[in-house]
């Protein structure tokens, strides 16, 4: 690898705040209406088979991680141990896909502080918080401490107020749209988008203390104190608002309260929203842009993004032009859209990393076999049960990233990864 390299300044509790950042923003204030419309009752059984797969790649993820604790996550993890071509597709995937939940997360701040005017404040937010990152890393981790104890604080107030507060009519668990086995599992890869935080610890890893040990313990910390607080919310939004109602929601947390008779709570569920939203964005900008600089690196990207900055010590010209390419899809971006999106470009990067750890060794910190291979198999099955326009989008943007690798293939130094 050549290029400079980033300054290992983040701990074991930095590295689990910057997973909760992704992981509590995006799930709880975007992906469960949609999911509760295609699953209805059995919301809670989708959370289950996503929080599954979740497990299994952040266990892979975890153990390729601890062995190559360098920027770029599974795109770097693909080309040591399947090839070149399978990195590039994993880090193709997930800049796209990611680029897309940056702008959903923005939306979903502007949506919940000023619903008439979502575009130009999120256009706004993107501007400040990539600002911020180039700052620093460590300025970025504090920042994104702050947002995640204030939402955790809000979500468990909402799960108070919608638990306590009785059910309303049309709300408990019964109702709403039939739930089939295509369903629940549709609605399981779109809660997928919810669990994929944890990627950017391992996107992280040139930046982490002691990542052998730091990164292994980060990961599964961070999933599991996520699925606990998307268990409790969504027990208590159902509750609240049955299924019917919560597929039909565009604000489903704030209406539970409501719903359950603690209207009070309104405005503070909606600033929670929108902090965590700004959570979840800090945090992806954060790894998509190192995403970036590693496939600069490695020339898959132009080689003037791969610098980075002599004082602050961040990938300066890869956050830049990730926060322009952000600020482009805010524009046009469609938040629903975007979540069925994101996630099929997710789903792919991590059918890749379970891939890429099953030709682990013992001597190298293999996981037992079957979870990557049931991870690999959860992945693309996830993936092809989406929404079809979701897939079709998807697969579009695979191939023109295939080509893409075809057409500057002559281009670039010829270089050996083969399969370890």
């Amino acid at each position: 690898m050549t290029g400079p390299r980033l300054a290992r300044r983040l701990g074991t509790f930095d590295a689990v705040v910057v997973g909760l950042g992704a992981m509590v923003g995006a799930g709880v204030f975007a992906a469960f209406a949609p999911a509760a419309a295609a699953a209805g009752g059995w919301l809670l059984v989708a959370l289950a088979i996503a929080a599954v797969v979740a497990y299994c790649n952040a266990t892979s993820s975890a153990r390729l991680a601890a062995l190559y604790p360098e920027s770029g996550g599974t795109y770097v993890y693909g080309r040591r141990r399947l090839g070149d071509f399978w990195g590039y597709l994993a880090g193709w995937g997930f800049v796209v896909g990611k680029t897309a939940s940056c702008a959903a997360m923005a939306l979903t701040f502007g949506a919940y502080v000023v619903p008439a005017h979502a575009r130009p404040l999120a256009v706004g937010a993107v501007v400040a918080l990539t600002a911020l990152n180039l700052l620093g890393v460590h300025k970025s981790a504090l920042a994104t401490r702050v947002i995640v104890g204030f939402s955790l604080a809000v979500l468990a107030a909402v799960a108070g107020a919608a638990l306590l507060g009785g059910q309303v009519d049309g709300g408990g668990f019964g109702g709403g749209p039939a739930g089939s086995v295509w369903g629940v599992l549709q609605a399981a890869g779109l809660l997928f988008f919810a669990f994929a935080g944890y990627a950017r610890i391992a996107t992280l890893g040139e930046e982490v203390k002691n990542p052998a040990r730091t990164i292994p313990r980060a990961i599964p910390i961070a999933l599991t104190i996520t699925l606990v607080v998307y268990a409790a919310v969504a027990v208590a939004t159902l509750s609240a608002l049955g299924p019917a109602g919560l597929a039909s929601s565009s604000a489903p947390l704030a209406d539970a309260v409501t719903a359950a008779g603690a209207g009070w709570l309104t405005p503070v569920v909606r600033v929670g929203a929108a902090a965590a939203a700004l959570g979840a964005l800090l945090a992806l900008v954060l790894g998509v842009s190192r995403t970036v600089l590693a496939m600069a690196r490695d020339r898959h990207l132009p080689a003037l993004l791969d610098v980075v900055h002599p004082v602050r010590q961040v990938p300066h010209r890869a956050e830049l032009v990730v926060g322009a390419a952000v600020v482009v899809l805010v524009l046009v971006a469609d938040l629903r859209g975007a979540i069925g999106f994101s996630s099929f470009g997710v789903l792919v990067y991590y059918a890749i990393a379970n891939a890429s750890a099953r030709t682990l060794r013992r001597d190298e910190g293999a996981p037992p076999r079957a979870v990557p291979l049931l991870g690999l198999t959860g992945c693309l099955v996830l993936a092809a049960t989406l929404p079809t326009e979701s897939v079709l989008s998807g697969l579009a943007m695979l191939a023109v990233g295939a080509l893409l690798w075809l057409v500057n293939a002559r281009r670039r130094p010829r270089r050996t990864t083969a399969p370890r």
